[in-house]
C-alpha cells in the first residue's frame, strides 16, 4: 500500500530534498501501523509528539490504509 506523509520541523532532515510540509509517498506492507512507518523512516521514536492521518491525531498502533495522508510532528521547544 501507498501513504502519503509530511515531515515536519525538525524532522524534515530525515527526508532530504523535500520540504517541510510536502508530501511524498511510501511503500509500506498492508496492515502496517504509524510505528511501522515511523521505524521505516528511520525517526527515533522520542522525536515523535504527534501524529495525525487524514488530519486526525491518531495512535502509534493505529493501522494505516492506502491512501492515507500522515503528518508526523516533533516536539516543540521554546521558552
Amino acid at each position: 500500500m501507498q501513504v502519503h506523509v509530511k515531515l515536519f520541523a525538525s524532522l524534515q532532515r530525515y527526508k532530504p530534498g523535500v520540504f517541510a510540509g510536502e508530501a511524498f509517498a511510501v511503500e509500506l506492507p498492508e496492515g502496517s501501523t504509524l510505528a511501522d512507518l515511523v521505524e521505516r523512516l528511520q525517526i527515533r521514536a522520542n522525536e515523535v509528539k504527534v501524529m495525525y492521518v487524514n488530519g486526525r491525531a491518531r495512535a502509534e498502533m493505529y493501522r494505516l490504509k492506502d491512501g492515507d495522508e500522515v503528518g508526523i510532528f516533533p516536539p516543540v521547544g521554546g521558552g
